[in-house]
């Protein structure tokens, strides 16, 4: 092989391994975002939030939610917590949950999920405001 092919080849090489390494994000790299930030305290509330590529702004679907808890940690009550059951989606890259949000102030809700194709776990800790 001649010097020329196997710079060509390296080149080949390497521009692969840069496509590849490009096609998958850092799990780092994806957050979910809460839709709207308030709520009216009382039963059986929604919560929509988006998982979101940071990367390339898009919304990330077919996640696999596998922890969800919602407590009153950001007010110093994490002892004050309340069942989340997932919701259908409405569109591609929106989770949604149903909670009761027994009292007005600040709860967090924190997640935890699976994208499709990355190895480890999107953690994130969402402050969502219930009001009277």
């Amino acid at each position: 092989m001649t010097t020329f092919n196997v710079a060509r080849a390296a080149m080949a090489v390497l521009i692969g391994a840069a496509l590849t390494g490009a096609a998958h994000a850092e799990i780092k790299n994806y957050e979910f975002q809460l839709i709207q930030p308030t709520v009216k305290a009382g039963a059986d509330r929604i919560v929509t939030v988006r998982l979101v590529d940071k990367t390339s702004g898009k919304a990330v679907p077919d996640a696999v939610v596998f922890a969800s808890r919602l407590d009153m940690a950001p007010d110093g009550m994490q002892e004050m917590a309340t069942k989340v059951t997932p919701m259908p989606g409405t569109e591609p890259g929106t989770y949604r949950f149903k909670a009761t949000f027994g009292m007005a102030g600040r709860w967090q809700l924190s997640l935890g999920a699976k994208v499709q194709g990355e190895t480890g776990t999107v953690d994130n800790k969402l402050v969502v405001t219930a009001e009277q």
